[in-house]
């Protein structure tokens, strides 16, 4: 039987909640860790969420979590300098294979990836690249209903014959309750924009509401 993967979510609130919840519905196992007690018990009724009460930047609470050897560690704090700290403690004393941290500052994305963090997220360039990928279609209210909660997060690889090869996002007439939050090319993780070009072996993140999902990966797969 294959082990579950297991990813460690460290700081925040609501973003750890949203992804807690996607994340153990995919088969994750799944651990949030927060230094506000109240916080921790809302998180702790998750079904199935692990929670560690304290500061997710000190070695002690991180070990007390069993993080040695995770899969994933997301550093979700409002600081960005927290978050640099949490993911390098993670990548290099206890062995996480891959570290992501949010970040508040774009200008700050490149020191990230220097200092060896894997994937780096920045809110502020997300929203911009959603708004310049569907700003065309003239409807942006309907990317962000107000109250969501029945979103999917989905991976789909680009193979070499799929539709999308080679195509522009913006000439892939995507459902509007559709968002491609990331491209993972390599060992680089791309912001994409309408103008992004998708190559055969892009890993695309896919952000969709419910019952969206599957139109989507059949237009970008053929599948």
């Amino acid at each position: 039987m294959k082990t579950k993967a297991k990813v460690f979510l460290i700081g925040g609130f609501n973003k750890t909640k949203f992804l807690a919840a996607s994340l153990i519905k995919k088969g994750y196992m799944v651990t949030a860790i927060n230094n506000e007690e109240e916080k921790c018990l809302a998180l702790a009724a998750i079904d199935k969420l692990k929670v560690f009460f304290g500061d997710g930047s000190r070695p002690h609470i991180l070990e007390e979590a069993n993080i040695y050897g995770a899969d994933i560690a997301i550093a979700l704090s409002d600081r960005d300098d927290d978050n640099l700290v949490i993911c390098e403690l993670c990548k290099k004393k206890y062995s996480v294979k891959k570290t992501v941290a949010i970040i508040s500052d774009p200008k700050k994305t490149d020191f990230f990836y220097r200092m060896g963090i894997d994937s780096v997220v920045c809110a502020i360039s997300a929203v911009a690249s959603v708004i310049e990928q569907h700003a065309f279609l003239g409807e942006i209210s309907t990317l962000i209903p107000v109250g969501e909660t029945n979103i999917e997060i989905s991976q789909v690889t680009v193979s070499p014959n799929a539709p999308a090869a080679g195509k522009m996002l913006k000439e892939i007439n995507l459902p509007k309750q559709v968002v491609v939050g990331c491209v993972q090319r390599g060992d680089v993780s791309i912001v994409p924009r309408g103008d992004t070009q998708l190559h055969p072996g892009d890993v695309l993140i896919l952000i969709s509401s419910e019952g969206h999902e599957t139109t989507a990966i059949k237009k970008l797969t053929g599948g």
